[in-house]
């Protein structure tokens, strides 16, 4: 009698954990919808492909090639209402960007990001090359100047660093800021000295369409490799390295001719730069404009200098650049552009260069 009282105490106990365990799974089932939504609300993916075929004649030789530029994917998650984690890589090359941001104030009047990240110097180099006119992106003096890649003391960087970042904006949006402390190194890379680089960047904007930009960069270098024209700096020293830039950028309302839903405006950016490596000066700079001609067609004109060394005549370049694109699908895109290339002594003869590209974003 008792191991019968015991069977059906212990059946029941069995009976009681089993429908406790099934109605759990029952909620986790009927709450799952909830969760993906939750997920997916929170986590989007970004991305774009850049590639096309460039034609060169540099000292009459010609050259032609394909090329794939970029292949981009990026994810950005949504933590909190006022925290966001983001990563990039770009499967072409390296890792590019993985940084946190917190708001810390109601609105956006200051968040404080840490990581690695596009930094603030100049007006073109924190912005995506979907966005620039360019098939070759930034103009000469920002790929030099904001550590893109043709710097040899520097090395290849594209415009990225690691460090820590208080942006916003103040005064109902008139006035946006951004100050950083920065390693100085650039990305993937550890930091080869104990100096560490400060960036600051302030634009006004007084009316819709309308920017006033100035940015400085305060550093301390460590040279990765040797430049021609500043010989004095060798590998591993230590120099100073400056820039200052100031720019206005202009667009119109949207055009709205487009049978696609982004409308685009025409817009005109203007900005000069200029830097010191070590004792060398360098200082250039650009205009840009993107015209809307009919349809998804815009009409693409640059005039762009730099000069490397401003105390020694040749290490100039010029760049003359025409062409159009043409918008088949929201942010995809095709170009074709025609470069006149206006060389100083020291780099070579006057060449052509033409480019096609096809962008592909999502």
């Amino acid at each position: 009698m008792k191991r019968k009282t015991c069977k059906v105490r212990t059946l029941a106990v069995m009976l009681a954990v089993f429908s406790s365990v099934a109605a759990m799974g029952q909620q986790l089932q009927s709450s799952e919808p909830d969760w993906l939504k939750d997920f997916t609300s929170r986590i989007t993916f970004n991305g774009y492909a850049q590639g096309g075929w460039s034609y060169q004649n540099p000292d009459g030789k010609a050259t032609n090639s394909y090329n794939l530029k970029r292949t981009l994917l990026w994810a950005k998650a949504r933590i909190t209402d006022r925290w966001s984690f983001m990563f990039m890589h770009d499967f072409s090359s390296v890792v590019q960007e993985f940084y946190t941001d917190y708001r810390l104030s109601k609105n956006n009047e200051m968040t404080v990001r840490l990581g690695q990240f596009k930094h603030s110097y100049s007006m073109e180099n924190p912005m995506s090359p979907t966005q620039l006119e360019l098939i070759d992106v930034y103009s000469q003096a920002v790929l030099y100047l904001a550590g893109e890649g043709p710097d040899p003391l520097n090395g290849v960087n594209y415009g990225r660093d690691m460090g820590l970042e208080v942006f916003g904006d103040l005064a109902n949006g008139l006035i946006h800021y951004e100050l950083a402390l920065m390693s100085g190194q650039g990305i993937n890379r550890k930091d080869l000295n104990n100096q560490k680089d400060f960036i600051a960047k302030l634009e006004l904007r007084p009316f819709d369409g309308f920017r006033i930009v100035g940015s400085g960069y305060l550093g301390t270098g460590c040279a990765v490799g040797t430049a021609a024209w500043n010989p004095e700096i060798h590998v591993g020293d230590n120099y100073k390295r400056n820039r200052y830039s100031v720019g206005a950028e202009y667009k119109t309302a949207p055009y709205t001719g487009s049978k696609y839903k982004e409308a685009r405006p025409a817009s005109v950016r203007a900005e000069w730069l200029g830097g010191k490596d070590g004792e060398v000066g360098s200082m250039g700079g650009y205009v840009t404009s993107a015209i809307p001609l009919v349809d998804a067609l815009d009409l693409v004109a640059s005039a762009e200098t730099f000069d490397r060394n401003t105390t020694v005549d040749g290490w100039d370049q010029t760049n003359l650049t025409i062409g159009l694109q043409y918008w088949f699908y929201k942010k995809c895109r095709l170009q074709l552009q025609y470069t006149r290339c206006l060389l100083g002594d020291n780099l070579g003869k006057d060449y052509n260069w033409l480019q096609g590209q096809v962008q592909v974003a999502f």
